[in-house]
């Protein structure tokens, strides 16, 4: 399989270096309008080109990396030419522009997926496994500033992330209410379902990295690091008692077993698997376009 990738930015460039180590590439094209980043992909024996028409021309898959603007132009093009396409994410810049991407691809067989690359982080497989009906859940994810993203709010930045593992694997039915507040470089909201309370973060200003996520439910409670890529499982106290006028209680806390992987790893892998069986990529674009949505509904609270 030849594959592409558009945009040589930091996501871009690690992009190329997953599909070089995958099996089954046979070789690899990138273009940027940005001529000296692109060349600087040579060392990673790579086939430079002049336009993204001439890439498109020349591969079955591409990567879409570019700046989230140019997301629905791009992504278009490929569909027009029949390319399987992965778009990181958010899928487009506005609501409008990811229903004209969708709508572009109505009749097409293609796989179209969005890189919402934390559904692959092995943490989450391991939650959706033991979680059911959680009555609480909070998430943070507070990063340092970062010249990386100039065109994109903190919820579209970092919070879309823990959206999309709220609405597509904890939660993925039913009604809810949504209260935000905050500014485009920090944000928290709360999401009330039947039953259950939601809280997310994320800052752009923190002087301490966290990804985190926390759960209880009725018989015990999960807590795990999307970097360390660890659970906690805490069980209720068995015993309780008084020692010297001081109560205490014994509590079990099980680490759960977490086959650690490359996340960008297993959703480029994935990606070139649902393409060679023709099936649906796990993060689709109505998926996308509805954590677009709802990171719409939260910055209306800035």
């Amino acid at each position: 399989m030849k594959v592409g990738v558009i945009g040589t930015g930091s996501m871009g460039r690690n992009h190329v270096r997953v599909y070089s180590e995958l099996k089954g590439i046979e070789e690899i094209f990138v273009f940027d309008l940005n001529r000296a980043s692109m060349e600087s992909m040579k060392e990673l024996e790579v086939t430079l080109c002049g336009s993204a028409n001439e890439l498109l021309g020349s591969v079955d898959a591409v990567s879409i990396c570019v700046p989230t603007k140019y997301h629905l132009a791009v992504a278009v093009e490929a569909i027009e030419k029949n390319v399987h396409c992965l778009i990181e994410k958010p899928l487009t810049m506005t609501v409008d522009e990811g229903t004209k991407l969708l709508n572009s691809s109505k009749n097409s067989d293609i796989v179209i997926g969005v890189g919402h690359i934390e559904r692959f982080n092995p943490i989450v497989k391991e939650i959706a496994r033991i979680v059911e009906n959680p009555l609480f859940v909070e998430m943070k994810r507070h990063y340092p500033a970062s010249s990386r993203i100039t065109d994109s709010s903190v919820v579209e930045d970092l919070m879309i992330h823990d959206i999309d593992i709220v609405f597509n694997v904890l939660f993925n039915k039913g009604k809810y209410r949504l209260y935000s507040a905050g500014t485009p470089d920090v944000c928290k909201a709360l999401v009330a379902f039947n039953g259950s309370v939601v809280t997310l973060s994320a800052s752009r200003k923190s002087s301490k990295k966290i990804r985190s996520i926390y759960i209880e439910m009725e018989d015990f409670t999960v807590e795990g690091d999307f970097m360390t890529q660890e659970i906690y499982s805490y069980y209720k106290p068995e015993k309780y008692g008084i020692d010297n006028e001081r109560y205490t209680q014994e509590n079990i806390i099980e680490k759960v077993l977490v086959n650690k992987v490359e996340p960008l790893k297993v959703e480029l892998k994935t990606f070139v698997d649902c393409i060679q069986k023709g099936v649906e990529f796990p993060v689709t674009p109505e998926q996308a376009l509805n954590n677009l949505r709802i990171s719409d509904e939260i910055t209306k609270g800035f």
